[in-house]
């Protein structure tokens, strides 16, 4: 077996023109998309790290949120409690007041019934005794009379 020289240059050159063909033709292309896609992967990756983080972070602002709702919540609720209980005590102690006062008032009326019966009757008394008087001075009875006729006007005054 012979080396032949030639065949092997030829070979040699042949292939350094492929390479050379493919490199400028083929490989720079493929490695052109290849880098590109490369490339469309990173940005995707950091769009979705990006995008993660910005969802941990709104989880974290609506957890926030939400936990001053409820305590806005629990203030409010709080503060209705405060609000109808004074109103509560408000309302008793307006009313125990009214309650005194028309005692009050009504006892005030009862008295000055009381005082105007008392009046009124002393003056029927006087008119009685005054006309007990003039019945007695003009008959100048016995006593036996007498008695009957202050008897007979305490009747009369009882019906009345």
């Amino acid at each position: 077996m012979a080396l032949h020289w030639t065949s092997t240059v030829y070979a040699i050159v042949a292939f350094i023109v492929l390479y050379w063909l493919l490199n400028k033709y083929a490989f720079g292309p493929l490695l052109g998309v290849m880098e590109k896609r490369r490339q469309l992967v990173l940005e995707q990756m950091n769009t979705a790290e990006s995008s993660r983080k910005q969802a941990e972070q709104q989880m974290i602002e609506q957890k926030a949120a939400l936990e001053q709702a409820r305590k806005e919540a629990y203030e409010i609720i709080e503060q209705s409690r405060v609000t109808s209980s004074k109103q509560a005590d408000e309302i008793v102690n307006t009313a125990k007041t009214e309650a005194s006062r028309l005692k009050d008032d009504a006892l005030k009326d009862i008295e000055s019934e009381k005082n105007k019966a008392i009046a009124a009757l002393r003056s029927e008394v006087g008119g009685i005794s005054v006309q007990i008087a003039s019945k007695i001075i003009e008959k100048q009875v016995d006593e036996k009379s007498q008695e009957q006729l202050v008897n007979q006007y305490l009747k009369e005054v009882s019906g009345k």
